[in-house]
């Protein structure tokens, strides 16, 4: 298991935008299982929507991305490294994700020939598919 501390010493991602807050399942350069837990305090439900917040389906495709990342950048070939989305598809969006709700992320990296990747990616809130996505994403230097 790996904590924010210990993500944040993967990915680049920062507060406000890391949106994950534990990784249950870490398998580097294989599969990331992660989780987000949406407490309803975050900026985002003040206006997406007012009366009926809504956590935004854009935002679950980049907690899945950065899952990936996770699984990406923690290969010692890739430290120093950023990830860059390169490509959506299949988008699907199942059900809304409110506040309260735990977002488990999962990825499963599924092509790597650098500098690009690919990844199948699933957003569950308990055992009810939220959303999923192929990721492609291309590996860049930071600098």
């Amino acid at each position: 298991m790996l904590d924010r501390q210990q993500i944040e010493a993967i990915i680049p991602h920062r507060d406000p935008f890391l949106l994950l807050d534990r990784v249950i399942v870490f398998e580097p350069g294989v599969r990331v299982v992660a989780e987000k837990d949406l407490t309803g305090e975050e900026d985002v439900f003040r206006g997406h929507f007012p009366g009926h917040p809504v956590f935004p389906g854009v935002l679950q495709v980049e907690a899945l991305a950065q899952a990936g990342a996770v699984a990406a950048l923690a290969l010692p070939e890739n430290r120093g490294k950023i990830a860059l989305f390169a490509g959506i598809e299949k988008v699907r969006f199942k059900r809304q994700v409110l506040p309260g709700d735990t977002l488990r992320l999962e990825i499963q990296l599924t092509k790597s020939r650098p500098p690009i990747g690919k990844g199948e990616g699933k957003a569950f809130v308990g055992d009810e598919l939220a959303c999923s996505a192929t990721l492609t994403f291309a590996m860049v230097d930071a600098d």
